[in-house]
C-alpha cells in the first residue's frame, strides 16, 4: 500500500481553502487558543485592576505587554501549545501554562498564581467560543451574506418590469416579474439577517459548578457575581449568571438554528435560479477558459448554484446537529459539547462557501427578456383568472347575468392552450359592460402583473 504526505482531509482545508480562509482566524484551533489566551490575560488584568489579594494595578506598559500575548499570537505559540498539550492532554491547561511561562519572561511572575484563578475550563471556553463565533459571524459570515442580498436587490431592480410566466406547481400561472420573485428572496434573507444581527453571545465565569464557591473561599467579601459580570460584558459578551459547570449553549442553539434557516432560504434561491436557467430565463455568461463538460463543448453548467445547494445541505445538517447536541448536557457537565463545538467552523465554512458560490453565480447570469416574453405569448390562458374575476365584479354590479364565471372560464381553458385571437373572441361575446370588456381586451399576459413592479421598488 502506497503512502502519501499528510493531506487535508476536509475540502475546506484543501480545494476550497481560499474561499473560507477568513473564518480560520476565528474558528480554527489556533483561533480558539488565541481567544483562550485573550480571556486568561484579560482576567489577570481585571483582578489586578481591582487590587484583589493586595495586588496593584499593572502599568499600561505591563498591560500592553500582556495583551501582546494574544494580539501577536502566532506560529510560535501554536507550536508551544501543541507540544505542551501532548503532555497535559488538556487544551485549556496548556493555555494556562503558556500564560504563566510568558509572565515569567515579562517579569510578572508575582501574579502568576492569578492565572486561571478560580476558573474551570468552561469559564475560559465559554468566553473564548463566544468571542470567536461572534467575530466569525459579524466580521466574515454576515458581510458575505449581505453581499448576496445586495446582489439580489440589484438584480430585482434591474428586472422589476421583466414580466414572466409564474409556475405554481410547475404549471403556467398568473404572470409576475422576475424582479419581484428575486425581491422575495432578498426580503426573506434580510429578515433572518436582522435576527442574526440581534443574536446574543453569552459566557459564564462562575467556577466549577456555577456557584463561585472557590472565589468566595478566597475572598468572601468580594462581590464575585458583579466582578464576573463586569469582566464578561467588558469582553463585549452577554453574561449568563445561572449555569451548571457549563454555559448552557442556548444562545448557540438559537444562532445555529437561524443560520440554518438562512441556509434554507439560500437553498431555495439556488434551486429556483437553477430552474430559471434550465427554462432559458437566465443565460449564463461564459467564463474565459472554463469547461462546462468533458465531452460536450457547448455546455455551460450552472455549477455555482449546484455547489451552493450541496454545501448548504451539508451546513444545514451540521447546524442542526450542533443545535440538537448543544441544547443538552448531562447533569452538571459532560463532554459531548467539547467535540461538537470543534465543528462550528466546519458548519460555517460550508455555509460561507455556498455564499461565495451564490455571489459568483449571480454575477455570471443575464436575464433573457425575449425568452420570458415568448413564454408568456404562448400562454394566454393565464388571463382566465382576470376574465372570471372581472365577470364576477360585473355580476355584483348588476351589469351581467352570467351565473358561474369560474365554470365558464374553466370550460374554455382548463388543460389546453388558448391563443390571443381565441381569447379576444371569447371576451367580445361576454355579457358584461363595455368598459370592462375594453379593459380585458387591452390586457396581455405581459401586462397582467399587478403590483409586481411596485413591490420591488416599495413605491
Amino acid at each position: 500500500m502506497s503512502t502519501f504526505p499528510a493531506q487535508p482531509l476536509s475540502p475546506l482545508d484543501g480545494r476550497y481553502q481560499a474561499a473560507v480562509s477568513p473564518l480560520g482566524a476565528f474558528l480554527s484551533e489556533a483561533g480558539l487558543n488565541r481567544a483562550r489566551v485573550e480571556v486568561e490575560v484579560e482576567w489577570l488584568i481585571a483582578l489586578t485592576d481591582r487590587g484583589l489579594f493586595d495586588t496593584q494595578a499593572l502599568s499600561e506598559t505591563e498591560k500592553q505587554s500582556l495583551r501582546a500575548l494574544y494580539r501577536d499570537f502566532g506560529q510560535e505559540e501554536i507550536d508551544w501549545l501543541a507540544a505542551r498539550e501532548a503532555v497535559t492532554r488538556h487544551d485549556v491547561k496548556a493555555v494556562e501554562y503558556l500564560v504563566r511561562d510568558r509572565l515569567d519572561a515579562l517579569g510578572l511572575s508575582r501574579i502568576a498564581e492569578l492565572t486561571h484563578f478560580a476558573c474551570t475550563s468552561e469559564d475560559i471556553n465559554s468566553a473564548a467560543y463566544a468571542l470567536t463565533v461572534k467575530r466569525a459571524v459579524t466580521e466574515v459570515w454576515l458581510p458575505k451574506a449581505r453581499q448576496v442580498v445586495e446582489r439580489l436587490r440589484a438584480l430585482s431592480i434591474e428586472a422589476k418590469d421583466a414580466a414572466m410566466l409564474a409556475r405554481t406547481h410547475g404549471q403556467p400561472a398568473t404572470p409576475t416579474t422576475m424582479g419581484k420573485e428575486i425581491a422575495v428572496f432578498a426580503w426573506r434573507l434580510e429578515r433572518v439577517l436582522r435576527q442574526l444581527d440581534d443574536a446574543e453571545y453569552l459566557a459564564k465565569f462562575s467556577g466549577a459548578t456555577g456557584t463561585w464557591s472557590a472565589h468566595l473561599s478566597a475572598d468572601p467579601d468580594a462581590d464575585w457575581v458583579e466582578i464576573s459580570r463586569a469582566f464578561v460584558t467588558g469582553l463585549g459578551l452577554g453574561f449568563n449568571e445561572l449555569t451548571t459547570q457549563i454555559e448552557s449553549h442556548d444562545w448557540q442553539v438559537e444562532l445555529y438554528d437561524r443560520a440554518r434557516h438562512a441556509g434554507g432560504i439560500l437553498h431555495n434561491l439556488a434551486t429556483d435560479i437553477w430552474t430559471y436557467i434550465s427554462l432559458g430565463y437566465f443565460a449564463q455568461i461564459p467564463v474565459a477558459g472554463a469547461t462546462g463538460s468533458s465531452t460536450m463543448p457547448h455546455k455551460i453548467n450552472p455549477i455555482r448554484f449546484e455547489n451552493a445547494e450541496a454545501n448548504l445541505e451539508i451546513a444545514g445538517g451540521l447546524f442542526q446537529t450542533l443545535a440538537s447536541t448543544l441544547v443538552t448536557s448531562r447533569l452538571q457537565r459532560d463532554l459531548t459539547d467539547s467535540t461538537t463545538q470543534r465543528n462550528i467552523g466546519v458548519a460555517f465554512g460550508h455555509s460561507l462557501l455556498a455564499l461565495d458560490n451564490l455571489l459568483r453565480g449571480l454575477g455570471e447570469i443575464s436575464l433573457s427578456r425575449d425568452v420570458l416574453l415568448a413564454d408568456l405569448d404562448t400562454n394566454w390562458e393565464v388571463l382566465a383568472e382576470a376574465i372570471q374575476t372581472v365577470v364576477r365584479a360585473e355580476v355584483v354590479a348588476g351589469r351581467s347575468q352570467i351565473t358561474d364565471p369560474y365554470a365558464l372560464l374553466k370550460e374554455l381553458t382548463r388543460g389546453r392552450r388558448v391563443g390571443a385571437p381565441e381569447l379576444a373572441e371569447f371576451v367580445r361575446g361576454l355579457d358584461i359592460g363595455d368598459a370592462a370588456k375594453e379593459r380585458l381586451l387591452a390586457l396581455t399576459p405581459s401586462s397582467y402583473t399587478g403590483y409586481a413592479e411596485r413591490l420591488v421598488t416599495g413605491g
